[in-house]
């Protein structure tokens, strides 16, 4: 199959709206990790993303009776602008379905390039499940996100391009994986002319479905993904791109929420330029790829595959790009209750920069204080770490919990000595009008003891809920969170929780 792309990718039509992007060194990133480092810029695209090139290399192979009729889709975001802009161009009409979740500026976006924007369903897979009930019944013909040899070969044009701009072999190319369209149609050109340059696939991990696929040697359904990188949260690898990977790709490597938006800063630093997350992957795989091997004087691209982000996301991304490059630390201590305390406890912190400093009184033998401290390094840190214990002050590093980074550090209040039978969860909630209203009704005879929500400007919320369940209750509050139908985690037994809410 790798070898019959090659010449699709040859004849792929994608430049009658499509641009050649510049593959622009990237000097920061360079200097900082000794490498020569380029930034393929695919968020340069008129959508702001590479799906333009596959959605319009498809449309275009079309019949006349086929388009005379129109393509449906279903997407949230970069396809579907990818699409309907295809579509304008070539006097096709387009229907694309999107989740009635999906942000504003998306769905004008799709009807600003001429798309008929249709809202139905909480999920993309009712999205998709509809758009395909429509797609049946009028005759229109699906374009698919990333499973279809059109597709996969309009994003191949990407590798041509990479060919010419560094005639020079390279030693490996990094590119984010959703379903694959992207690292196959890729991947299958630079390793029929380079077959020593790697190609190496990065997913966020809390989606990493083409890395278990790869490992099980076979598609794996993921019970549950997360949304930060959005434009790449596939449940599912498509078929045709599982196959292709399994023959291109050398190596996967999934990358946390706050390594990616590190990445995002390191762009923009570098380009001042506002990646989205999933653009953001390959930056942030190769970062974790350097730093792993300690690898010097190689040369590397990494794909910027998108730019399409809401502004209000920005305030979280910066929020936790300092943690994802080891900047900041995030401590629990405790300190006698007593005069005195807090100046010696500074005093070891010393001329550090205090990002976050959270108390309140509890009893009169011991204060728990929530810290964040600017850190040059993780060798800084566990210094710190050692300084704090020396003297007398117990602590517990919160740098990678994710209670402590999206909600206690934004919460009021303290502890809740006279709450029995309170059990802590963290739910992913759609941001949707009535998402809440739901939960609330559904409760039952359970009481919400605690509760915390801070919008990220994300399709899903993330809330943290304290539940008074009896134990005697317990098998059918378990039974209720399987019928809620919310992703959810207990965090009961999290030591942030322990510290400064129990």
């Amino acid at each position: 199959m790798k070898n019959q792309l090659i010449e699709k990718i040859l004849k792929a039509r994608v430049y009658d709206v499509a641009r050649e992007t510049p593959l622009e060194p990237a000097r920061s990133l360079s200097t900082r990790f000794d490498n020569t480092i380029y930034l393929k810029r695919e968020d340069l695209q008129p959508v702001f993303s590479f799906k333009l090139r596959g959605g319009f290399n498809c449309m275009n192979n079309l019949s006349p009776e086929a388009k005379a009729r129109g393509v449906i889709a279903a997407s949230a975001g970069n396809h579907a602008q990818g699409v309907a802009y295809a579509g304008a161009h070539l006097g096709i009409p387009t229907t694309i379905v999107m989740p009635t979740i999906t942000p504003d500026i998306k769905v004008n976006s799709v009807r600003a390039f001429g798309g008929n924007a249709v809202l139905h369903g909480n999920t993309f897979d009712e999205a998709y499940q509809y758009a395909m009930e429509r797609c049946e019944k009028e005759g229109l013909t699906f374009v698919h996100p990333f499973d279809d040899l059109d597709v996969i070969a309009g994003q191949g044009t990407i590798g041509m391009e990479l060919t010419r701009q560094h005639p020079d072999p390279l030693d490996a190319i990094f590119i984010s994986v959703g379903g694959g369209g992207l690292i196959s149609g890729i991947g299958a050109w630079i390793k029929y002319l380079s077959p020593q340059t790697k190609i190496i696939g990065i997913e966020h991990e809390e989606a990493p479905s083409m890395t278990r696929a790869l490992e099980a040697n076979e598609r794996v359904t993921l019970d549950q993904i997360g949304t930060f990188a959005d434009g790449a949260a596939v449940k599912l690898a498509g078929e045709n791109t599982f196959a292709i990977a399994k023959e291109v790709v050398d190596e996967m490597i999934t990358v946390s929420t706050d390594e990616t938006c590190a990445a995002i800063k390191d762009m923009f630093e570098d380009t001042r330029t506002l990646l989205e997350p999933a653009g953001a992957l390959g930056i942030a795989g190769m970062k974790k790829y350097i730093q792993r091997t300690g690898c010097k004087q190689q040369n590397f691209v990494a794909i910027c595959s998108g730019a399409n982000i809401n502004f209000d996301r920005l305030r979280h991304v910066a929020e936790r790009a300092e943690l994802g490059e080891r900047r900041e630390a995030l401590f629990a201590v405790t300190i006698p209750e007593k005069p005195g305390s807090f100046r010696k406890f500074c005093e070891v912190i010393g001329n550090r920069a205090i990002t976050e400093f959270n108390y309140r009184y509890a009893n009169t033998q011991d204060a728990e204080i929530f810290v964040g401290a600017k850190i040059a390094d993780e060798p800084e840190k566990d210094k710190l770490l050692a300084q704090l214990t020396q003297t007398g002050h117990p602590v517990l590093d919160l740098s990678d919990n994710e209670v402590a980074k999206v909600h206690l550090r934004f919460m009021v209040g303290g502890h809740a000595p006279d709450i029995n039978n309170e059990l802590l969860f963290r739910f992913s909630f759609p941001e949707r009008p009535g998402a809440l209203l739901h939960f609330l009704n559904s409760m039952g005879p359970w009481n919400i003891s605690l509760f915390h929500y801070r919008n990220h400007g994300s399709d899903f919320g993330r809330v943290l809920v304290g539940i008074q369940v009896p134990d005697n209750e317990r098998q059918a509050f378990d039974q209720f969170l399987d019928k809620l139908g919310y992703d959810y985690q207990e965090e009961t037994l999290n030591p942030v929780y322990q510290h400064f809410l129990r």
